[in-house]
C-alpha cells in the first residue's frame, strides 16, 4: 500500500537537493527564459503588419470579404496584383515571402456552398510566413461559420481562432513551455536513474519502506511543480517584454500535469533499461532531440513536408504542444481535450512500464 507520508519525505530529501544544484535550477527555470528573450527579440522585433501580395481573379463579395480582413491594420496588409501576371512569377520576382490567390468563380462557389481552394504562397523560413498562414486560417473558419459548407485551401490548418491580432511569440511560447517541460524531467531521471543503478543507491533505497511507485511519484510531483512555476515564469516575460497574447484557460492545467508525469516516466524508463550511465544518454538523446525539433516547439508542423508532419503526429511532445496552443490561442478546447487524452493513455503505459522495470537491485 502506498504511502503519502514516505511520498512526501521523499519529495522533500530530492526538492532539498535539486535547489542546491546551481545547475539544474539553471536549466529548469532560467534556460527557458533565456530563450524566451532570444527568439521573442529574434521572431517578434518586428513591429509592424505583415505586406501581403494577393491576386483576386473573382472580384465578387466573398473575395472583397476575404480581402477585407486580410487587411487589417494590426497583422497584415494587403497588396493587390493585376490579374495579367503569372502570380507565382511575379512573387519570385519581387522576392515576396508570402502570397495569396483567389480563383475565379470564388463567390459563386462560396454562395453555393461547394468546395473551393484559396492558394496561400509562403516562405517556410521566413518568420512572417506563419502568420499569414495562420491569419489565413482564422479567416476560411469565420468564413465558413458565416455560412459556407466547406472551404479548402492550401498550407493552411483550419483552426478556430477567435482574433487576428497574434504575432509569432504567441505560437512560440507554447512551444517553449513544451520544450521545458520535456528536458527538465527527462534529463533529469535519466542521468538520476542510471547514476542510481551505478552507485548502488537504489540497492540501499531497497532496505527502507519506501515503494518503487513512491519513489517515482515523489518526482512526478515535484517536476509538475516546476513546470507550472516555469509556465508562469515563461508566459509572464512573454507578456511583459513581448507583449504576447495568451489565454490561462483552466485547460491548460492537464498539460501541465500529464506532461511531467510522462517525461519523468519515459526519463525512468529509459535511464533504468540502459546498461550504463553513458548510454542512457545516448538513448536519452536520441528519443528526445527529434523531439523537440519536430513537435513544434521551434516551428508550426505545418510548415514541415508532409512525411515529417506524419512523424511528428507520434511524438508525444507534439500532443503538449498542439494542445497548449489549442488551448491558449485557439479557445479550441474539443482538439485540446483530444491531445489530453492521447497524452494520458501514453502516459499511464510509460508510467506502468517504468515501474516494471524499475528494480531496486540488478539481477
Amino acid at each position: 500500500m502506498a504511502s503519502f507520508n514516505r511520498v512526501i519525505a521523499d519529495l522533500k530529501v530530492f526538492v532539498r537537493g535539486y535547489t542546491r544544484n546551481k545547475v539544474g535550477l539553471f536549466f529548469s527555470l532560467v534556460f527557458p527564459i533565456i530563450l524566451i528573450l532570444l527568439f521573442g527579440a529574434i521572431f517578434a522585433g518586428g513591429g509592424g503588419p505583415v505586406n501581403v501580395y494577393v491576386q483576386n481573379q473573382d472580384g465578387g463579395l466573398a473575395s472583397t470579404m476575404f480581402l477585407k480582413y486580410l487587411n487589417n491594420n494590426s497583422t497584415t496588409t494587403v497588396t493587390l496584383v493585376a490579374n495579367g501576371q503569372d502570380f507565382s512569377q511575379f512573387l519570385l520576382a519581387h522576392s515576396a515571402n508570402q502570397g495569396v490567390f483567389i480563383p475565379e468563380n470564388f463567390t459563386n462557389e462560396y454562395i453555393s456552398h461547394q468546395s473551393v481552394n484559396v492558394t496561400v504562397y509562403s516562405n517556410p523560413a521566413d518568420t512572417s510566413s506563419p502568420i499569414v498562414v495562420e491569419t489565413v486560417g482564422s479567416i476560411i473558419s469565420q468564413m465558413n461559420l458565416q455560412g459556407a459548407q466547406v472551404m479548402y485551401h492550401v498550407g493552411v490548418q483550419q483552426d478556430n481562432i477567435k482574433s487576428q491580432s497574434y504575432k509569432y511569440i504567441d505560437f512560440l511560447i507554447p512551444g517553449l513551455i513544451g520544450f521545458s517541460v520535456l528536458t527538465s524531467p527527462m534529463f533529469s531521471l535519466v542521468n538520476i536513474s542510471s547514476e542510481y543503478k551505478k552507485t548502488k543507491l537504489f540497492k540501499q533505497l531497497s532496505l527502507t519502506p519506501l515503494t518503487k511507485t513512491e519513489w517515482l511519484t515523489s518526482k512526478i510531483i515535484w517536476y509538475v511543480v516546476l513546470g507550472m512555476i516555469s509556465f508562469v515564469i515563461m508566459t509572464q516575460v512573454g507578456a511583459a517584454l513581448f507583449g504576447a497574447h495568451l489565454d490561462y484557460a483552466l485547460m491548460i492545467i492537464p498539460f501541465l500535469i500529464i506532461g511531467p508525469l510522462f517525461f519523468v516516466s519515459l526519463g525512468m524508463l529509459v535511464g533504468t533499461i540502459s546498461k550504463s550511465v553513458e548510454s542512457a544518454a545516448v538513448v536519452g538523446n536520441l528519443i528526445t532531440f527529434p523531439m523537440m525539433f519536430l513537435s513544434g516547439t521551434f516551428f508550426p508542423v505545418s510548415q514541415m513536408p508532409m512525411y515529417l508532419q506524419n512523424v511528428a503526429h507520434v511524438l508525444p511532445l507534439f500532443y503538449m504542444i498542439d494542445g497548449l496552443n489549442q488551448a491558449m490561442i485557439y479557445n479550441n478546447f474539443g482538439q485540446a481535450l483530444f491531445d489530453v487524452e492521447v497524452l494520458a493513455v501514453l502516459s499511464v503505459i510509460v508510467f506502468v512500464l517504468a515501474v516494471v522495470f524499475f528494480k531496486w537491485r540488478e539481477d
